[in-house]
């Protein structure tokens, strides 16, 4: 009984002199590999979110680009009306002409668009720019900013009309502008016209002589528009004053002269 006891009271000890493995191992074991497989999900799940947000730049990306597309083919080719970068002011754009150009490479033609654009702020700064590009939207926003960057100012009378008649040239084509008094209207064609409602001019009567190629009117009518020069300007010059220059010889009497030189608008 002594020795039954003595057996029932001494832990079995293994080959090894260790302890035996409690009865919790198992479970034990089961909460380890349950853990790793959590991480395991875990990091699956990181994976795919990464994924997830590396779809949703690239939808958003592609999501502009799309809309970049759209509004360059959506935009008005003949009127447009957009903000300037610079000054945040409000010029309007017009498409004057549009041609398909090619250029000769080894393989063949490879085929582009040419536009020449007007731009103004219809208040007496016009500008004028072309550009080429694969496709008409990028020709069309090359020619606007080239405008945009060689716009001038031209004065105008009583803000509708130019000060004086004048002549221009460029290559074969030859233009005269003349003042027009109210009502007129714009009497002018093609390119001309657009150079016209684009600077802000409302009567003028113009005649193109010569050639018809849009790029040499523009040109002609920028040379003349540039030759345009207002009293206030020639007076400063003449080292006068303006009622000095609109006196002619004694025809009208000072306070006249002073009453119209006080109404001119640059």
């Amino acid at each position: 009984m002594a020795d039954e006891n003595n057996n029932a009271e001494t832990p079995v000890v293994d080959n090894a002199g260790s302890t035996p493995t409690p009865t919790t191992a198992p479970s034990e074991a089961g909460d380890n590999q349950s853990a790793a497989q959590a991480s395991d999900g875990n990091e699956r799940g990181a994976r795919g979110g990464r994924g997830g947000r590396g779809g949703d730049r690239g939808g958003n990306r592609g999501g502009r680009d799309g809309g970049r597309d759209g509004r360059g083919r959506g935009r008005g080719r003949d009127d447009r009306r957009g903000g300037d970068e610079d000054g945040g002011e409000e010029l309007i754009e017009k498409l004057v002409h549009i041609n398909r150009v090619a250029k000769v490479v080894k393989g063949g033609k490879r085929f582009g668009f040419a536009a020449l654009v007007v731009v103004g702020d219809g208040k007496g700064r016009v500008g004028f720019g072309h550009g080429k590009a694969r496709e008409v939207p990028e020709a069309i926003n090359k020619a606007t900013a080239a405008a945009k960057k060689k716009m001038i100012r031209v004065p105008l009378k009583d803000g509708r009309t130019l000060h004086h008649d004048g002549k221009g040239h460029f290559g074969a084509g030859k233009v005269n502008v003349r003042s027009a008094p109210p009502g007129t209207g714009i009497i002018a064609g093609g390119p001309m016209r657009a150079v016209f409602e684009s600077l802000g001019v409302a009567d003028v009567v113009t005649k193109s002589i010569g050639t018809s190629n849009p790029y040499n009117m523009i040109r002609a009518t920028f040379d003349a528009l540039t030759n345009q020069s207002s009293p206030k300007s020639v007076a400063m010059r003449r080292g006068k004053k303006v009622a000095d220059l609109l006196g002619r010889g004694g025809q009208v009497s000072e306070a006249e002269a002073e009453a119209e030189a006080a109404a001119i608008a640059e």
